[in-house]
């Protein structure tokens, strides 16, 4: 076992990093395409098509940008950036709770309080990444028209926070159980 959890420690680790830089990255691209349109294609190689657009995609968020002049519409870039920072800040947040779960179950019992806060803010996390992209495709419908760009939400984190949400109420139990075994001996 502790083969597994120095392994998934690791994992979660460096995916939380990961995750962080590219928040960084995403948080650059953004900045550059509403600072600097022109030069977005220099920063951020993508390729479309003008009359199929680009594709823009990430964790079930995505947005068939319009080409325009060759060039990726920058608005629309802009938008599902600000909306790619917010779902990678999400994931990250995501690697590092369950990094510390990991952590803490190796240290000690893993149905502890702490733990029970960790899974529930893993859950919360899944929950919110396919409600900041249906609330970021409506932003990119209003900024560019409903008829100009092609937008997918997957709602499949929803149902991940939820069975994570539902597995967190196991773990409250055992936490609750440990106490009861604790007041015994």
């Amino acid at each position: 076992m502790k083969g597994i959890s120095r392994v998934a420690k690791t994992v979660t680790k460096v995916a939380e990093v990961m995750h962080w830089v590219a928040v960084g990255l995403m948080l650059a691209a953004t900045v550059c395409s509403f600072a600097a349109p022109q030069y977005l294609d220099l920063f951020v190689g993508i390729e479309g098509k003008e009359c199929c657009g680009a594709e823009l995609s990430l964790y079930g968020f995505e947005v068939c940008a319009p080409i325009e002049n060759g060039a990726v519409n920058a608005i629309t870039f802009g938008f599902f950036g600000v909306g790619a920072c917010a779902i990678l800040t999400l994931m990250a947040l995501v690697f590092h709770n369950l990094h510390g779960v990991i952590q803490r179950a190796c240290i000690a019992t893993p149905f502890e309080k702490e733990n029970v806060r960790k899974l529930r803010r893993v859950g919360f996390c899944f929950m919110a990444i396919p409600v900041v992209g249906l609330v970021m495709s409506a932003v990119i419908r209003l900024a560019v028209g409903a008829e100009a760009v092609e937008i997918a939400n997957s709602l499949d984190g929803f149902v991940t926070g939820i069975a994570v949400l539902c597995l967190t109420e196991f773990f409250a139990r055992g936490v609750e159980l440990e106490n009861d075994v604790e007041g015994l001996v």
